[in-house]
C-alpha cells in the first residue's frame, strides 16, 4: 500500500513539474517592434505611430492623400533573434480585411523573412488576418540558431501597433545596418500599385523587392488614385534625403497634367537635393491594351508627355535624371495583372526586374 502511494506521489509530482516546464516554455515575452527601429517611415511627427506622411500635412495635402497616408504601406522592421517561434500581435485600423480583387494577408497582413548565410532574403511565414486585432503564431520549431528577421506591416489597412513574441529566454535586438556602411532609403512616390494593390502579402510589393535584392532601406508614399505629383507632396518629399527618387504616378495622371506638373515637381526635388538621382517611371501598358484602343491610347499620350517633360528638363540643364520605359513593366504576355491594371505577384516581380536595370547601377554607385 505504501509503495502503491508512493508511485501515485510521483506521478502526480513528474506531472506537476512537467506542467511547470511546459508552462514556462509557452511564455512569450511581447516587444513592440518600435523598440527595434522601424522603418521605411519617413517622418517621425505624425499622427499616429504608423503614418507615413507628418502630422502637419493633414489639411495641407488633399483629404484623399491624407487618408492613404495612414496606411503602413512599405513600413517593416528588422530584428535578431535565437528563437525557435516566433509571434506577432497586431491589429489595424480598419474592418476591411481584404478587398474583393486583394487578399487579406496583402491588405491587413504580415509577411515574414529570413536573411540567409549568404546574406540574401527568403520568405518565412505571413500572419493572416481574420479580424481587427490579431495574435498568431508565425514560425515554429526552427532549428536552433541566431539570425536576422525582415516584418512587414499592412499595405492597405492602417496599423495601431505590433508586437514580436518570442520565448522567454530566447535574445530579441535591432538589426545592424543594411550595408557596411549607412544606406539612405529609395523613395518611391506613386499609386495603388505602389501602395500595394494586389500583392498576395506586404513582401511582394516591387519596392519591397528591390529594397531586399539591393541590401536597401525604402520608404512606400504610393496612395492609391491620388499620385499625381501635385506640389504641396513635393514640398514634403523635398523635406526627406532619400539615396533617389522614384517618381511613378502615371497610372493617375493623363496626358494634360503631366504636361502641367512633371516639371515644376521635379524642378521643386532639384532645388531642395541638387545632387540626388531622380528616375521617371512611365505607367505599365494596360493588360488588354492589344485588343482596348482606348487603353492603349490612354498608354501612348501619357508616355509622349513624361517623356517630352523628361526631354525638356534635360535639355534645360537638370542632371542624374533617368528614365524608365513602361511597355514591359508587367511583361507583355497579359499573366501579370488580376484586372488588366494592378499587378499580381508576377507582375510584381517584373516590375522589381524592371526597375532594377534602372536602379541596379545607381544605387552600385552610391553604395561604393
Amino acid at each position: 500500500m505504501n509503495c502503491q502511494l508512493l508511485r501515485f506521489a510521483m506521478v502526480l509530482l513528474c506531472a506537476f513539474l512537467f506542467g511547470q516546464r511546459s508552462s514556462h516554455a509557452a511564455a512569450i515575452e511581447w516587444t513592440d517592434i518600435r523598440q527595434l527601429g522601424l522603418e521605411g517611415q519617413g517622418w517621425r511627427d505624425t499622427k499616429a505611430p504608423f503614418d507615413r506622411l507628418p502630422a502637419r500635412a493633414e489639411g495641407k495635402v488633399r483629404d484623399a492623400v491624407w487618408s492613404l497616408s495612414r496606411h503602413s504601406a512599405g513600413m517593416h522592421v528588422r530584428f535578431i533573434t535565437d528563437a525557435t517561434n516566433i509571434h506577432a500581435r497586431w491589429a489595424v485600423t480598419s474592418p476591411n480585411l481584404a478587398m474583393p480583387h486583394m487578399a487579406a494577408t496583402g491588405v491587413s497582413g504580415l509577411d515574414l523573412y529570413v536573411k540567409m548565410e549568404k546574406g540574401d532574403w527568403r520568405w518565412l511565414a505571413v500572419g493572416k488576418p481574420d479580424k481587427q486585432t490579431n495574435n498568431a503564431a508565425l514560425v515554429s520549431n526552427l532549428p536552433p540558431g541566431r539570425r536576422e528577421y525582415l516584418l512587414y506591416l499592412p499595405l492597405y489597412n492602417g496599423t495601431h501597433f505590433v508586437e514580436v513574441g518570442v520565448p522567454s529566454g530566447a535574445t530579441l535586438q535591432k538589426a545592424s545596418l543594411w550595408g557596411d556602411t549607412p544606406r539612405k532609403p529609395i523613395l518611391f512616390y506613386g499609386t495603388s500599385i505602389l501602395h500595394g494593390a494586389c500583392a498576395s502579402r506586404p513582401g511582394m510589393v516591387h519596392s519591397a523587392i528591390l529594397g531586399r535584392r539591393f541590401q536597401f532601406p525604402h520608404i512606400n508614399l504610393g496612395f492609391s488614385g491620388s499620385g499625381r505629383m501635385e506640389l504641396e507632396v513635393a514640398d514634403l518629399l523635398a523635406e526627406l534625403d532619400p539615396s533617389v527618387y522614384v517618381l511613378d504616378c502615371l497610372p493617375n495622371m493623363d496626358a494634360k497634367e503631366v504636361t502641367e506638373r512633371v516639371e515644376p515637381f521635379v524642378r521643386k526635388l532639384r532645388a531642395a537635393h541638387p545632387t540626388t538621382p531622380i528616375v521617371l517611371v512611365e505607367d505599365r501598358s494596360y493588360a488588354d491594351s492589344f485588343l482596348v484602343a482606348s487603353k492603349r491610347e490612354r498608354n501612348d499620350s501619357s508616355r509622349a508627355a513624361l517623356k517630352a517633360a523628361f526631354d525638356r528638363l534635360r535639355q534645360s540643364g537638370v542632371k542624374d535624371l533617368h528614365y524608365l520605359k513602361g511597355a514591359n513593366l508587367l511583361g507583355d504576355d497579359g499573366e501579370g495583372t488580376v484586372d488588366s491594371s494592378h499587378p499580381n505577384d508576377l507582375g510584381f516581380m517584373r516590375q522589381a526586374d524592371a526597375h532594377a536595370a534602372v536602379l541596379g547601377p545607381i544605387l552600385r554607385k552610391l553604395s561604393r
